[in-house]
């Protein structure tokens, strides 16, 4: 058998959620290393990223967004708030909620972490050509943004929940 006919028996082998979970695993683990010094790591990038991008979410949207339980939002926005990245504000739309915005170090800090993120992203999708890496990125935003928010506590695998 060719080392082509073997790859493609290989790659035809492997399912969806095997292969998104390979996907997975490797992201985390170079995002991880790549950005320890945030508190609370790809998840603390996720909430900066989600506040950078819309600052009118409040702390139970953004829960929402990641699928994490508001405890651990709450546990997470703690630790970036002490570290002087985000603040608390009341949200004007609702007095109960509050608003996560980024301060000036959390703006600073999310651009040095995106740009560390953009490099495990561009590693991690090497394989594939910019336009492919393109079109991935496209149709799995466009799948994710199509269905429910499951909850990061219900994927196997997943921890500190």
């Amino acid at each position: 058998m060719t080392d082509m006919a073997e790859a493609t028996t290989v790659e035809s082998s492997i399912d969806l959620g095997q292969a998104l979970g390979t996907l997975l695993r490797r992201y985390l683990e170079s995002a991880t290393e790549a950005i320890s010094d945030l508190p609370g790591g790809p998840r603390g990038y996720q909430v900066l990223s989600i506040a950078s991008s819309n600052p009118s979410s409040n702390q139970a949207g953004i829960a929402e967004l990641m699928g994490l339980d508001r405890t651990v939002m709450t546990y997470l926005v703690d630790d970036l708030e002490r570290a002087g990245l985000v603040e608390r504000r009341p949200d004007p739309s609702d007095r109960r909620a509050r608003l996560v915005v980024l301060t000036a170090a959390g703006r600073t800090t999310f651009a040095a972490h995106a740009a560390r993120i953009g490099e495990v992203e561009r590693a991690l999708l090497g394989p594939l050509s910019e336009t492919d890496a393109e079109v991935f990125r496209q149709l799995l935003l466009k799948i994710a943004s199509a269905g429910p928010v499951v909850g990061a506590c219900e994927v196997p695998g997943i921890a500190d929940c």
